[in-house]
This record gives structure tokens, sequence and C-alpha cells, in this order.
């Protein structure tokens, strides 16, 4: 009797832990954690941990202690595709990701067919929301159309009588980003006198420095990532060049200052207004700092991005992906970035972008 009340009470409590075990609900990150990208990676990560330790700390989700699971596609769309396809394996209900849209975009694909929820911090290439595969699929970034829009019409009048050059490195993000920007431009009158691509990941940009230098290029717009572009405009120096180098979202990173040095001063970039200013971020940025961990970028967006399905989920009563969406759907949200709700296609409804200029090694409003 005694064994059979020891076998008993040991039954019990491995389905109790068993049970423990399940409860766990599984989210996810996804971006690049290594490569060249792998600072945007690391923001999107310490905005994760922090974020599912503040709601873990609050409660969890329906009483359920959330658990991560990070996920590094080296920003390689086929490398995005795989990571998402693990993250089924795993049975993550949501995927706070990717960064790149040239990754979100196909992944997108294998969250909506398993019924996965997926809120892009980072990815603002139009085609996300534009052809999203299904419901579910979401963003807490702004737009390329909408970053072109200001660097466009910027471009056009401020800059109306420089010579001005877009270049783009061939991916999804960055060639988006420079055909909005070419196209606003455009349509305000003011024609570029030389519009070109280039290739990522190379160290040596001088036979492009040189030809920006022969047709006296005044003003360089780059769609594409803090690594080229700081390489272009330490090269554009060295030549002798005072070229303005102007960009997008992908510069927010202390990295770009590290390639150019006092080079970068003067680059101006569009970005949203900056969450860390927020004062429901202060906390956040308090103990992500108190960390050592980075608060700028995309820590934020990221943390919010898990904010607004955790509230969502919440709601629902359920990480169900159905109750999930129509929350998502018609809710609005206290995050980081402030009060957000989403419209039909999943495009977030906080405000646009502004400048901002690379001064003394830090990044501020211009």
């Amino acid at each position: 009797m005694k064994k059979y009340l020891l076998a008993s009470v040991a039954g019990i409590s491995a389905m109790a832990m068993s049970s423990a075990a399940m409860a766990d609900i599984t989210i996810a990150t996804a971006g690049p954690m290594t490569g060249q990208y792998a600072s945007f990676g690391a923001q999107m990560k310490a905005g994760a941990e922090q974020a599912v330790a503040d709601i873990n700390a609050a409660g969890g989700v329906n009483g359920e202690m959330l658990v991560l699971e990070v996920g590094d596609d080296a920003c390689d769309p086929k490398q995005a595709v795989a990571v998402a396809n693990q993250m089924v394996g795993k049975d993550v209900a949501f995927m706070a990701g990717h960064f790149c849209s040239g990754s979100s975009i196909p992944a997108s694909q294998v969250y909506a067919e398993e019924g996965i929820v997926q809120i892009t911090p980072a990815s603002t290439n139009p085609k996300y929301t534009d052809e999203r595969p299904g419901p579910g699929t979401y963003r807490v970034c702004g737009r390329d159309d909408q970053q072109g829009e200001v660097a466009g019409t910027t471009l056009a009048t401020e800059y109306k009588d420089k010579n001005i050059a877009i270049i783009h490195d061939k991916t999804a993000y960055g060639k988006g980003l420079a055909d909005a920007t070419k196209a606003v431009m455009n349509a305000a009158g003011k024609e570029e006198a030389l519009y070109e691509a280039f290739t990522a990941g190379e160290k040596d940009y001088t036979a492009l420095v040189s030809k920006l230098k022969a047709e006296g290029i005044d003003v360089l717009y780059v769609g594409g990532y803090h690594t080229e572009a700081g390489l272009i405009k330490r090269q554009m120096q060295d030549q002798g060049m005072d070229t303005i180098l102007i960009s997008g979202d992908a510069l927010v990173t202390d990295e770009y200052w590290s390639i150019t040095g006092p080079a970068g001063e003067g680059t101006l970039m569009t970005f949203s207004p900056d969450p860390r200013k927020n004062a429901e971020a202060a906390p956040v940025v308090a103990a992500l700092e108190a960390a050592g961990k980075t608060a700028e970028g995309y820590a934020l967006y990221t943390y919010a991005a898990i904010q607004a399905w955790a509230a969502a989920a919440n709601a629902a009563g359920s990480t169900d992906f159905d109750a999930v969406v129509e929350q998502l759907d018609n809710g609005s949200f206290q995050t980081v970035l402030g009060e957000l709700s989403f419209d039909d296609k999943g495009d977030v409804s906080l405000p646009g972008y502004v400048w901002y200029e690379w001064k003394d090694g830090q990044y501020d409003y211009k």
C-alpha cells in the first residue's frame, strides 16, 4: 500500500509538472542575430527579453508565463523561411519579427498558413501588409512610402538646386525605400543626376564613390543599411567630397558612427519619433540600460509588438489565433510607443517619420 501511495504521489507530481510545463506560452522574435546587421538583432532581442520579463512579472498572459525563442535569419530570405518553420515546430503562439523586409515577407506566408500571429517591429516595405497572405500579419513601424514622402519632399525642396544621386542595395528594403523617395522627389519636379544600384556586403566602394565625384554629386540618398552607407560616407570623405549623405531608418544604430567616425557628421536620416523619449517607455529604458542592454532603434518597437499581442491575448482570454486577431483588428493598445491600433491592412496608427541628424557620434532630432 505504501509503495502504491508513493507511486500515486509521484504520478500526480509528474502530471502536475507536465501540466505546468504545458501551461507556458512560447513566443518568438527573429532577425539578424549574426552577420553584418547583427546590431539590429541585438536591439530586437533586448526588447523582447525585457518585454517577456515585465509581462511575466505582472502575471503573464491569462495567468500563464511567456517563454521566448530567438531565431537568427541573418536577413536572408531563405534562412528566414527556415526559421519560420522551426518556430512552427516549437509551437510558438506569436512572432515579433522579422527585421528585414526581405525576411518578413516570405516568412509571413509560413505564419499565415500555420495560424501564428506576426507583428514585425521593423519591416517597412509596403508589400508586407499590402500583399499580406492573410489576417494576423501586422507591423508597429511605418512604411517606406511614408518615409519616402518625407525624404522625397525634402530633397525636392531644400536641395532643389543641388546635384542629387539616389542609390540602393537591391534589397526589398533598400530598393523599396529608394524608389519611394525617388517617386516623390520626381513628382515634385526634381530629377536625380544619377540612379544606381550597388552590391551590399562589399568593403570597397571606391569605384562608386569615384563615379559620384565625377558627377559632382552634392547630396547622396542611400536606400540601404548602415554598414554600406557608413563605408560609402567615409570613402567619400577620403576622396575629398563633402557630399551630404541622407538615408532611412536603417541608420539608427551606434554602429554607423563606429564605421564612419567623424566623417558621419551631418548625416541625415528619417525615423519615427524616438520612443525613448516617451514617458511610458522610461521604466523600460531604465531597466534595459541598467542591464547593459541597448534601448535604441528597434528595441522598444519589439517590446511594443509583444505588448500589443499580450494585451490582445488577455482581452481575448486565449492565445487562439482567430480570437487574438479579432482583438488586434478592433482594439487599441497602450504601449511604450504610445497608444496604437491597426488598420484593415495591419499597418499601425502611430505618427510617421521625422528627421534626425548625426552629430558628435549621436543621432537626435534635426
